[in-house]
This record gives C-alpha cells, sequence and structure tokens, in this order.
C-alpha cells in the first residue's frame, strides 16, 4: 500500500494535554473502523498547531474520504516516493 504524509491545521494542537490528545486519536481510529480495509494510520508528530500524519492508503480518496467523515482538516496529502535516514548514507 502506498505510504502518505498528511498536514493538518490543528489551531493549539501542541498545547493539547494527553486527554484531548486521546480523544483526537479515538475519533480518527474510530472512523479508520468504518472504513475498513485500504488505509491504516500510522502515526502522527504534532508540531506547534499543525499535524503531520504518515498513513498507508490505497488512494488519496479514502484520506480525504477518513477526514471528511471525521471532521479532520487536510490541508495537503503528499504520496512519499521513499524513505531515508543515516543509513541511507553508509556507504555499501
Amino acid at each position: 500500500m502506498p505510504k502518505f504524509v498528511i498536514e493538518r491545521t490543528v489551531p493549539g494542537a501542541g498545547r493539547m494535554d494527553e486527554g484531548q490528545l486521546q480523544e483526537l486519536a479515538a475519533g480518527s481510529n474510530g472512523v479508520l473502523r468504518q472504513l475498513g480495509e485500504g488505509i491504516q494510520w500510522v502515526h502522527s508528530y504534532v508540531a506547534e498547531d499543525r499535524l503531520f500524519c504518515v498513513y498507508n492508503a490505497r488512494d488519496k480518496g479514502l484520506i480525504r474520504e477518513h477526514a471528511r467523515i471525521g471532521g479532520f482538516p487536510c490541508d495537503s496529502i503528499r504520496q512519499v516516493s521513499a524513505i531515508i535516514d543515516p543509513v541511507t548514507g553508509e556507504a555499501p
């Protein structure tokens, strides 16, 4: 399944407490259960007023549907073409 990075503007996200983040995650999980196969939330980064979410999904349309049903913002969806890390820079 392709991997995507979704950017969401959520004012005050970086100041949310554990309970608020749990509620947000539970809402997303509920929508994922409704949608069934073809989409998986990997994890999200909370940074200031934004969430950067990593998903595996069949296509962008399914990610947009998740956002629509859950009432989540969806500023951009970008398909990941490669993943690099420090090991990538090591000689074979």
